[in-house]
């Protein structure tokens, strides 16, 4: 986004929390150190809802965002 002063900071600090909720919901609970692929997920989803073009993220990222709930679901069988 290529953001060089602190005007934009906490307005970024709330569209992440808000992209980490949204990941969270379609794909479960994860550590954002630990899971790079969500991670990703919750950077492009920011970069999508700071540029006012939230409506296509779901569409462009729905593979991602299947293949990513898939896996978190494989970890949590392993886990139990």
């Amino acid at each position: 986004m290529h953001i060089f002063h602190k005007g934009e900071d906490d307005n970024l600090k709330e569209l992440l929390s808000f992209s980490i909720a949204f990941v969270k919901s379609k794909i479960g609970e994860f550590d954002i150190e630990e899971h790079t692929s969500a991670k990703e997920l919750v950077f492009e989803r920011t970069r999508y809802a700071y540029n006012d073009a939230l409506e296509y993220f779901e569409d462009n990222f729905l593979s991602e965002i299947i293949s990513l709930s898939l896996e978190m679901a494989g970890d949590e069988d392993v886990e139990e």
